[in-house]
């Protein structure tokens, strides 16, 4: 997994580039309307949302559900504001153990996991901490974790065309912890695999090595 050192040349990125890409989502409700909305939902569990506690909750509950969800509101032309690069490698680039907390679409409880994203450049990189960037975009969405997978590896291989993206996501639902089956400790593991991992054994053999071993940073 080496770069080589010739100087990198940047690609710039205009606003419409990826135009198959782009992900940005319109509110279809105002902010007061979402307020009231959970309102509603206190006063069904049969609480008393006016109440010294839950005075101002209807609006940081919205506030909360408005940062979880932001990645909604952004584009893969912006999170990547021009950090691609021309660069003379094929060797793989990996990029594991990245914090992802996401929403499940169904009960919209957290997602807790971390993500191992993996590509093999042809003649163009990207800057590592946009490989997170596109994680995070994707998983502050309400998802499941099967999809979640796959656009990150869909994303990276419109954006890069490399000759292969692997991407492995291992993560706990809280819908399976908290409430349903309870079963505290269980983890999900999904894959998405493109071009010469889904190809060649031998590369996805590697990848899958890579991201086993524990890191040492810490």
């Amino acid at each position: 997994m080496t770069l080589s050192k010739s100087e990198p040349t940047v690609i710039k990125s205009t606003k419409s580039s990826f135009p198959n890409l782009t992900t940005e989502h319109q509110s279809l409700v105002s902010e007061e309307d979402m307020i009231q909305a959970v309102r509603t939902l206190l006063l069904g569990l049969g609480e008393d949302p006016d109440r010294e506690g839950l005075q101002d909750t209807p609006k940081r509950v919205v506030k909360a559900l408005q940062f979880l969800t932001s990645g909604y509101h952004q584009s893969l032309d912006e999170l990547l504001n021009g950090a691609v690069f021309h660069e003379d490698t094929d060797e793989m680039v990996l990029v594991r153990d990245i914090d992802l907390f996401s929403s499940c679409e169904h009960h919209i409880l957290p997602i807790l996991g971390r993500a191992h994203v993996a590509y093999i450049p042809d003649g163009k990189v990207m800057g590592l901490s946009k490989i997170a960037r596109i994680c995070e975009m994707y998983a502050r969405r309400l998802q499941v974790q099967e999809r979640l997978t796959a656009q990150i590896a869909d994303a990276i291989q419109g954006l890069l065309k490399p000759k292969g993206v692997a991407v492995v996501i291992e993560a706990t639902h809280m819908c399976m912890v908290m409430r349903g089956v309870q079963k505290p400790g269980s983890w999900t593991s999904t894959s998405a695999v493109r071009g010469v991992f889904a190809e060649d054994a031998k590369t996805r053999h590697e990848f899958m090595s890579l991201i086993r071993h524990n890191p040492a940073f810490h």
